[in-house]
């Protein structure tokens, strides 16, 4: 099942399934720093309005906007318990 970067919490991670065709510019500068389909992604922080959200990938923090990461499908990941 595929969602949106909207659709997670702070602190929730998810795996780039897949992007959506309707602005290709916004694609492809997602690709460009790294935002491929694969890489996972975890939430760090979200705006009180939700835009921009602050999200970890491949070792550094990005912020986006709201329509930079709705473009974007995600997989939920499942978290592990530590023990």
């Amino acid at each position: 099942m595929s969602g949106k970067i909207r659709d997670l919490q702070i602190g929730e991670s998810a795996e780039i399934v897949g992007y959506d065709s309707k602005d290709q510019g916004y694609r492809s500068k997602l690709l460009a720093m790294g935002l491929t389909k694969g890489t996972v992604i975890k939430i760090l922080k979200l705006a009180p309005l939700g835009d921009p959200v602050e999200i970890e990938v491949r070792g550094f923090n990005l912020s986006l906007r709201k329509a930079e990461a709705d473009v974007q499908k995600i997989s939920k990941t499942v978290q592990k318990a530590e023990t």
